[in-house]
């Protein structure tokens, strides 16, 4: 169903948007959720997912994804599922483009290595790390810190995964001053963007592995989703030649995922009848969501990548020195905070505080590959000026 505006009537609307955080005047012919993406885009944070890894570290090859292409196919996947399923498209994609702006450098590894650093300091979460970089880290503009995107963005940035019993520290600090329910689901919008996120990763996950010799197409055709699209492909191009085939198959994988979302959140929002935006985020389960069946095809192929990818002893030897390295930074910075930059010193007051860990884990997990590599060896090696 589908209102004059085009949308669903559960759909997020402009019109009725929360608003941001700060009053702004009106963004003339974009609407809000267009110049949150278009803040999320023009921000820092966003420029360097150029050089953040997703599995690979940025020097071990040019045809890899980073955390820039991955959100960028996560914004096509979502707007693709959003415009079948007549929600706000601006928002969707704000949100995929947005989601990853967290990440430390160093992919998971860097993750953990931060989280392990911050455990008598609340930890480290790369969601309320993407919340904290449009909320606060973010300094372009004169009235605020942040982006001051609107509450939609920050409600889906905050809790996309599904209601957040026990928030990280930084989302239930932000949630006292700027309410954003977080004991229930998110829009609908947020939702596909969170499913895009999946289908996204573990398919080009799939490409790249096969890309970097980890594994073959053929052995991973032994899983049903990946064999499937692999008969079709064959069946569609008989002389599909060898360095082909793989694109051929993620394709059609990624094409299967899109429609089984689509056909499962349309059954299950035709069993819930929403009238509004806050029928779905008052829904006790996601609306948008694979059926069954792609649920299991879906883990099945996770668990392929884990066993023959993210623990492949090549990559594990690449995260192991990299999580070392960002310990050590970490170690050095929060015991001599006077080696951070002037900005960073301000934040971190005294050595060893937890505004100190504070403070020295914003500023690694802001950093790319590349620069936590040169940052590491200007701090461990004597012989390179500081």
């Amino acid at each position: 169903m589908r209102l004059p505006d085009g949308l669903a009537p559960w759909a997020v609307r402009a019109s009725s948007s929360r608003g941001r955080l700060h009053a702004e005047p009106g963004g003339g012919a974009r609407s809000p959720f267009q110049r949150d993406r278009d803040r999320v885009i023009h921000s820092t944070a966003f420029r360097r997912l150029q050089y953040k890894t997703q599995v690979f570290v940025y020097h071990e090859g040019d045809h890899f994804r980073t955390r820039l292409t991955h959100s960028l196919e996560v914004a096509q996947i979502a707007r693709s599922i959003a415009r079948e399923l007549a929600l706000e498209e601006d928002l969707a994609e704000a949100l995929a483009l947005a989601h990853d702006l967290g990440h430390p450098p160093f992919g998971h590894g860097g993750e953990d290595a931060l989280d392990a650093m911050m455990k008598p300091h609340g930890g480290f979460d790369h969601n309320a790390q993407s919340l904290k970089a449009v909320t606060l880290l973010e300094t372009r503009y004169a009235g605020f810190d942040g982006l001051n995107l609107t509450w939609e963005t920050l409600e889906g940035l905050a809790k996309h995964n599904g209601p957040l019993r026990r928030p990280a520290p930084y989302i239930a600090e932000y949630d006292r001053l700027h309410p954003l329910e977080l004991s229930t689901h998110a829009s609908a919008e947020a939702q596909v963007a969170a499913l895009a996120d999946d289908i996204a990763y573990n398919n080009h996950d799939l490409d790249d592995g096969v890309r970097a010799g980890l594994f073959t197409l053929e052995e991973a055709t032994a899983l049903p989703l990946v064999g499937e699209a692999h008969e079709a492909a064959r069946r569609a191009n008989p002389d599909l030649p060898r360095d082909r085939a793989t694109g051929e198959v993620v394709r059609r994988v990624i094409n299967a995922m899109v429609n089984d979302t689509v056909a499962e959140a349309r059954r299950r929002i035709a069993a819930l009848g929403p009238r509004s935006a806050d029928d779905i985020r008052a829904h006790d389960r996601p609306v948008v969501a694979f059926s069954d069946a792609m649920m299991e095809a879906n883990n099945e192929l996770r668990a392929f990548l884990f066993q023959r990818m993210y623990r492949h002893w090549r990559v594990n030897r690449t995260t192991q020195k990299c999580k070392r390295a960002l310990q050590m930074m970490f170690s050095l910075l929060h015991g001599e905070p006077r080696q951070l930059p002037p900005w960073w010193q301000a934040r971190a007051g005294e050595a060893g505080s937890t505004a100190a860990a504070r403070a020295v884990c914003d500023y690694l997990a802001g950093m790319t590959d590349r620069f936590a590599l040169e940052e590491h060896r200007r701090m461990t090696d004597p012989t390179i000026p500081g």
